[in-house]
């Protein structure tokens, strides 16, 4: 039997920003955060995943407003959306952030901001559709990582899990770097399940560059944390449907 999941493995520094995290962000700068419902707080409270991008911008005479979608991956397999508004009502003043449940509310919101007579109508969807931004490249922090690669290995409880040439080829690790990625579990009604998907990317010696996914979860029948890692995203993400699946 492999060693169980070790939780000191994850150093603060270079944990990702957790679910929870970015919702008290989100809150905690949105001016009207009170406004939003019970129920979405309850729901965004249980989530298992995030994801955040720029939506939409206009920039004109010392005004600025860009729009933010932030996506959560609930329990139950759905998602969940809020809309974050930032503007500044005159040219240089602060920032001020807003946040709404559904793109009506983020319209009319918008349409009460002071932009200059030649600026578009909000009439359309966005003001500036944004073309898709590629993902940056990897930002490496060196030192320890053969160690880390050693750890993950040791603490992945799944049968077909990386073998002796894996860990042989990341022994010469120099640098890496933890990420955590929007996973996509199956639909399941068990209550206090969770998910959680993380890229380690290593960078070698000789500039080669390999990725390991991590899942970590409570689909087990006892509720405890369970590690698996695997050689793809694809195969991390097959393996958290056929989990969710089993307890569902």
């Amino acid at each position: 039997m492999s060693v169980p999941y070790e939780t000191a493995a994850y150093e603060p520094p270079e944990s990702p920003e957790s679910p929870e995290e970015h919702l008290a962000r989100l809150l905690g700068r949105a001016l009207n955060s009170f406004e939003l419902p019970d129920e979405t707080i309850r729901q965004l409270d249980c989530a298992l995943a995030h994801d955040g991008s720029l939506h939409s911008a206009h920039h004109s005479a010392g005004l600025h407003r860009e729009t933010y979608r932030h996506t959560w991956l609930l329990a139950d397999g759905s998602a969940l959306t809020l809309w974050e508004l930032v503007h500044n009502t005159a040219p240089g003043s602060e920032p001020q952030h807003e946040v709404y449940v559904d793109e009506e509310e983020l319209r009319a919101a918008t349409a009460r901001l002071p932009l200059p007579p030649d600026a578009p109508d909000f009439e359309l969807p966005v003001l500036v559709q944004l073309s898709p931004i590629p993902a940056p490249p990897h930002t490496y922090v060196r030192g320890g990582s053969a160690d880390h690669a050693r750890r993950l290995l040791r603490r992945a409880e799944n049968a077909d899990r990386p073998g002796a040439d894996v860990a042989a080829l990341l022994a010469t690790a120099t640098a890496h770097q933890i990420t955590q990625a929007f996973g996509r579990p199956g639909r399941t009604g068990r209550a206090g399940l969770s998910f959680s998907l993380y890229e380690h990317a290593f960078l070698l010696s000789d500039g080669e560059e390999v990725s390991l996914w991590e899942v970590e979860h409570t689909a087990t029948p006892d509720g405890r944390h369970m590690c698996e890692v695997y050689v793809s995203e694809d195969a991390a993400h097959q393996a958290m449907d056929r989990r969710a699946a089993q307890v569902s």
